[in-house]
């Protein structure tokens, strides 16, 4: 076999080996999900007529804060979930299967790669269920095209295998797994400082340049002008620009401290 198509087979190993982890200890993973809809009901049901009216200027109009809200906690599902990439990677390094790896005749790369296609499917299926409810309970797109769909489909999963990355380098560079959970805690706390409650432009001032350029604002700014028809700008730009940047920062941390790792 090529070397090509040695890594393919050693990375869908990999791949089945995570997806059977994730499938016979599901807590960690119903945990992380429980947590955008408890926030997503929170928000719609006891926060939705203040906050819309304090969005709107006007009466309370908890359907439109649904839909402003939807693209926010979608994003949040993937930066939560990521969390639990971060915990598994700090877990296979630290209880020694990493080292036993070492010694067989596997392609050294698959290892992440499993953990990385795994964790983006994970995201993706973890987005659809909270997507589920956020319909369930009103959300609407019907001005979307079938082509901004893709896009945002694409958005999310690019998104997706960005911090996917950035989590699997945390989980790396840490020396067990609440470390490791605690250094990507930012991930699901970011959205709290991002447009995906209130907009950007009634923050305070001093503020408004820390949520308008980090990189949840733009891609929420990016979703929601996909699914709802809103203005994207320069949002679309920098999404794809911190995309691409937490891709390539994240690979390469994470591979340069697997291959020095001397687990």
């Amino acid at each position: 076999m090529s070397t090509f198509a040695l890594a393919v087979r050693d990375s869908n190993t990999m791949l089945r080996r995570n997806l059977l982890h994730a499938r016979r200890y599901p807590s960690m993973t119903l945990n992380l999900l429980l947590t955008p809809i408890m926030m997503l009901l929170l928000f719609v049901y006891i926060f939705g007529d203040v906050m819309s009216a304090g969005i709107g200027g006007g009466g309370a109009n908890r359907s439109d804060y649904i839909a402003y809200l939807v693209p926010g906690i979608l994003m949040m599902t993937i930066g939560g979930t990521t969390i639990g990439t971060a915990v598994s990677v700090s877990m296979d390094m630290t209880e020694g299967i990493i080292a036993r790896f070492r010694t067989l005749a596997i392609h050294r790369g698959s290892v992440l790669v499993g953990h990385v296609v795994g964790s983006v499917l994970q995201c993706v299926m973890s987005v659809v269920l909270v997507g589920a409810v956020a319909v369930a309970i009103g959300f609407r797109s019907t001005d979307a095209t079938v082509l901004e769909w893709l896009a945002a489909f694409g958005l999310l999963a690019f998104f997706a295998m960005a911090l996917t990355w950035i989590a699997v380098g945390m989980g790396l560079a840490s020396p067990n797994a609440e470390a490791a959970s605690n250094n990507a805690t930012p991930l699901i706390l970011l959205p709290f400082l991002s447009s995906a409650f209130i907009p950007v432009g009634t923050m305070p001032g001093w503020f408004r340049p820390i949520a308008e350029y980090q990189p949840f604002t733009p891609a929420i700014e990016t979703l929601r002008g996909l699914l709802l028809g809103t203005e994207i700008g320069h949002n679309g730009w920098l999404a794809l620009a911190w995309c691409l940047a937490l891709t390539v920062l994240g690979y390469f941390w994470s591979t340069s401290k697997f291959n020095s790792d001397p687990k």
